[in-house]
């Protein structure tokens, strides 16, 4: 197994930690009987040698030595290291778009992620190639005794055989000749990720789903087919898919064996096996079908259903995460759904309730037809209220936060018992925002914490910035004192409040208090925090000679962000801060899209043509989507003038995907409030055109 392995110079090798010369110590335990030695050491091969799916020339060098422990059938864990061979070999395949075939019949290759890593001696394409070249070995992998094995092997026949009609034909052979209904499934994706790689031939390859989709196969197989068909074949599956899915998740359900979880060893790949779904084939299943459907948000609504009121409260679980994708990506009348994640707050099982609990709490206004049902759990559980990290403050718990964030005035009693204990909530002030003045009853317990946050400290800025959006939130007027007492001492001896000065300043504005602060704003002119102070002394003395200087020089000189800043406070200037047009017209025409957005936006304000805003807004609004509230909101206030971008509005409002998902991600955790504001904008600006 480790012919040669002292003869690599794993000293002048590198990973993702620096020296590779404790590389072949990993390699030798994982042929060790000791099960944590073993996990210890799969953990050194995915935490440096493939870090975060990184590959390096430690990783290629590693590849012979993986392919010869899998052979060997006394090594135990084998399937784990098969696993392992296949992510390092299609790693950098990255998207679905890549299993698509170049036209030599090769999967198409793409190099950017190790350009941008710099592995070396070619990286992701070297280590690709190296496990292609030992593509025979998964052959024999295939067919190996142990299921685990036969399992990881499957994807790789297609992944790195170069013949596609061979890796068809022993697809085929080997669900012929398997029993295992892991393995069968495993199988199943592989014909799936056929379809997708070899379109040319896919046909066989789809006759062979569509046979797995019906008697006798089991449900589960089944409901994998429909799947993979709905991927790669759409048009090979039934025109009633969602009805039969639901079915066969059901039946699959019933005869599901519930198999103890194993406790695991205490490493990172043991901790990450205890937190995967307790039913992680049924959730890829699910998710596999609604990727399928995409676009189609009334079947993938019609299908969440199904999984919601499945009487099998793992499935319901699985079919919670699948609501927080589908919510925080896509638009439309989720209300059903919500409802359903509310009547999930119900339940026994623990890991149920908390998970509803939390995707409901990244819901925000479209919670509410959950919020009796989150009512009703927090009025009866006040061990739920609050949440104690291993290591902090605590914080709201998920049912408050969502009843809080849904905007009920419900929560505002218990808000007020947290507030009265020795240990408020450390988010409590930022999540309180959401109930807007409905919160007013909080503002004497607000107003007293605040002015007892001890200015001389560490933690005074992490203290204020929560309760600084309370008060304003409620707009609680008698707090002013509070706040100015926060600006002691500036600008040289605010410490660590210095890191809440602009929002301090903010505050004072909206509490229409920025001019009992005027001498110490005009002396943070000269800091970073000029453009907020200049904003604050426009509001309170309408002195332009005292502001504009001071905007157009952090036009000019500011940081990124402090020029955005300078360029919106300049637009709420009007037309008395024409003095700044040409600098405006230069920032619009050059640099980042968001400062040019910025920058278009001001000048609208100030000179009202929109002759040179809109073709900024219109690039910017489809270079950077994350500008298209505050674009959306300047055109709302150009009114008629935004006439000739009615064509972006109308066409954001008929997109069912949300402005803020990406690609790879959910967006944040205001994804779902950013993109139902923009929404609403964009519906008033129609109304105004």
């Amino acid at each position: 197994m480790f012919t040669g392995i002292d003869e690599v110079d794993w000293a002048s090798l590198r990973h993702a930690y620096g020296s590779a010369e404790d590389v072949p110590g990993w390699l030798r335990a994982l042929a060790s009987t000791d099960p944590v030695e073993r996990a210890t050491a799969l953990d050194g091969m995915y935490g440096a040698v493939h870090h975060q799916g990184n590959v390096y020339d430690s990783t290629l060098a590693c590849v012979p030595f993986l392919f010869a422990l899998a052979a060997r059938e006394e090594v135990r864990d084998r399937g784990a290291l098969v696993e392992l061979l296949v992510s390092i070999g299609t790693e950098s395949e990255g998207s679905a778009e890549s299993d698509r075939p170049a036209e030599s019949g090769g999967p198409a290759r793409s190099d950017r992620r190790a350009e941008s890593r710099g592995s070396a001696e070619g990286g992701e394409r070297t280590a690709r190639d190296a496990v292609r070249a030992g593509a025979e070995g998964f052959v024999a992998l295939a067919g190996d005794a142990d299921p685990a094995v036969r399992s990881a092997a499957a994807g790789a026949l297609v992944r790195f055989l170069d013949e596609p009609a061979r890796a068809l034909e022993l697809l085929r052979r080997r669900i012929r000749a398997e029993r295992d209904d892991r393995v069968l499934l495993a199988l199943t994706e592989a014909l799936g990720l056929f379809v997708l790689r070899y379109p040319a031939h896919a046909d066989a390859a789809v006759d062979l789903l569509a046979e797995q989709s019906a008697p006798p196969y089991t449900a589960g197989l089944r409901l994998a087919a429909l799947g993979q068909l709905a991927l790669g074949a759409p048009g090979r599956s039934p025109a009633d898919l969602v009805p039969i899915a639901v079915r066969l998740l059901r039946e699959r359900s019933a005869h599901r064996v519930r198999a103890p979880r194993e406790p695991g060893t205490d490493t990172l790949v043991g901790r990450i096996r205890r937190l995967r779904p307790s039913d992680e084939e049924g959730s890829q299943l699910l998710r596999t079908l609604h990727t399928a459907l995409g676009d189609r948000i009334d079947d993938r609504t019609a299908l969440l259903a199904g999984q919601l009121t499945s009487p099998d409260p793992v499935d319901r679980c699985n079919a919670v995460w699948m609501a927080a994708t589908l919510l925080r990506g896509w638009r439309g009348d989720h209300t059903g759904s919500v409802t359903l994640l509310g009547a999930q707050l119900a339940s026994d099982p623990d890991r149920l309730r908390e998970a509803a609990a939390s995707v409901l709490a990244e819901m925000f206004a479209l919670a509410a037809p959950a919020s009796d049902d989150l009512h009703g759990l927090v009025a009866t559980r006040p061990d739920l209220w609050t949440h104690r990290w291993e290591r902090g403050a605590p914080t709201l718990g998920s049912p408050l936060k969502a009843l809080v964030r849904s905007g009920d005035p419900r929560a505002v009693p218990v808000l007020a018992h947290l507030l009265a204990g020795p240990e408020a909530p450390a988010d409590l002030g930022f999540e309180l925002t959401h109930l807007g003045r409905a919160a007013t009853p909080l503002a004497p317990a607000l107003r007293h914490r605040l002015g007892r946050v001890p200015l001389a400290a560490p933690s005074a800025a992490r203290l204020a910035a929560p309760l600084l959006s309370a008060v304003g939130a409620v707009e609680d007027t008698a707090a002013v004192p509070e706040v100015l007492r926060l600006l002691s001492g500036a600008p040289d001896g605010l410490g660590a409040r210095e890191a809440v000065t602009d929002q301090v300043i903010r505050t004072l504005e909206t509490l229409g208090a920025a001019g009992r602060a005027r001498p110490v704003l005009r002396a943070l002119l000269n800091t970073r925090h000029a453009a907020t102070a200049a904003g604050a002394l426009w509001s309170a003395d309408g002195d332009v000679d005292a502001v504009l200087p001071v905007l157009l020089r952090e036009l000019s000189e500011g940081d990124p962000v402090n020029r955005r800043l300078a360029a919106r406070q300049l637009g709420r200037l009007g037309p008395a801060a024409r003095a700044a047009l040409p600098e405006l017209h230069r920032a619009a025409r050059s640099g980042p899209i968001r400062q040019r957005a910025s920058a278009a936006c001001a000048l609208w304000g100030i000179g009202g043509d929109p002759e040179p805003v809109l073709p900024v807004l219109r690039a910017a609004w489809t270079e950077a989507p994350r500008t298209r509230g505050p674009i959306a909101r300047c055109l709302l206030a150009m009114g008629p003038a935004a006439t000739p971008s009615r064509d972006l509005i109308a066409a954001e409002l008929a997109s069912p995907h949300r402005h803020t998902a990406r690609r790879h991600g959910s967006g944040g955790i205001r994804a779902i409030p950013e993109d139902e504001a923009l929404l609403k904008t964009c519906r008033a600006v129609l109304a105004g055109t």
